[in-house]
């Protein structure tokens, strides 16, 4: 076993997606949700889906079900129970699971409840889990940390403000630049220790089923485009790429990364990095990415 990753929120989406493109390398995959099994949660998807559509294809992963938004829960036990079940040191972590994001309630109508969720699930589980695999990654002389940013931790521009469909994403994009600083800070901590810490965000948004009921209709990019630039992350030299708060199509664009798909077997059509349009990506040490347009028709569909 060459390395051991552990990916939270995996049951779908994003975090499926980077587990699936890890283990397509060889990384072994501990995939963390709080969904088991197919039709327990709002949405489609489980660890038990994503598991077996690694081992399927050849790859090495585990499930294990877990509440990390709680904040009873025992995150450093849950990374000792991973490295007990696979027998190594955790060196790869992507912190992908989310809070519910609450986008059609204003600043002003926001209670105390969805904040301290928010903060728990995506600001101090992603702090906890940092500090509880930072041991085992200074024994072993490197590792990894990813945590899963948004577009939306950049400043609404104005005035005046152009309608957007998220509105003011007053409470999630504050927990989500609480990220970027967390990584920044950490990436300059753990820099002796070799210890990488990056953020990574879509440019356009990824079309995941939560997505896409969010916002449906607007501009995005696949799956892969961040399972790539994910394990781009995962995968370089500590000492060079870290305290990067990257976006996901200027950063396989400045390494010139080809694309694959998930399992690694081929390229993906159309979104190689001669593919992508550079108009209207900033560099991605920049935290703050101008959004795409909004679509007319999304204009009207929530006027």
């Amino acid at each position: 076993m060459k390395h051991l990753a552990i990916v939270t929120g995996a049951s779908r989406g994003i975090g499926r997606a980077i587990a699936r493109r890890l283990a397509s390398e060889g990384i072994a995959v501990a995939a963390v949700s709080r969904t088991p099994r197919p039709g327990d949660g709002a949405f489609t998807g489980s660890l038990q889906e994503t598991v077996s559509l690694i081992n399927d294809e050849g790859g090495n992963a585990r499930g294990f079900v877990t509440e990390l938004g709680r904040p009873e829960t025992d995150r450093a036990a849950l990374v000792a129970d991973i490295e007990d079940a696979f027998g190594a040191g955790v060196d790869i972590l992507v912190n992908n699971a989310a809070a519910t994001r609450h986008f059609d309630t204003p600043f002003a109508e926001m209670p105390r409840e969805y904040f301290y969720d928010s903060v728990e699930t995506n600001v101090w589980n992603t702090w906890d889990l940092m500090k509880a695999v930072v041991p085992g990654m200074r024994a072993s002389g490197a590792g990894w940390i990813l945590n899963l940013s948004s577009r939306l931790a950049g400043p609404r521009v104005g005035p005046p403000y152009d309608w957007h469909p998220l509105g003011g994403a007053v409470l999630y994009g504050t927990t989500k630049a609480a990220i970027d600083r967390i990584t920044t800070g950490a990436a300059m901590d753990l820099y002796d220790d070799r210890i990488a810490v990056n953020a990574l965000s879509p440019n356009r948004g990824v079309a995941t089923a939560h997505a896409a009921q969010a916002v449906p209709g607007w501009p995005s990019e696949p799956e892969e485009t961040m399972a790539e630039a994910a394990l781009l992350l995962c995968t370089s030299d500590p000492a060079k790429v870290t305290g990067r708060v990257a976006f996901s199509l200027a950063l396989l664009k400045e390494f010139d990364r080809p694309v694959r798909t998930l399992d690694g077997a081929s390229l993906v059509a159309g979104w190689q990095p001669a593919d992508i349009d550079t108009a209207g990506i900033l560099p991605d040490h920049l935290v703050f990415n101008p959004a795409p347009p909004v679509p007319q028709s999304l204009k009207q569909a929530r006027a």
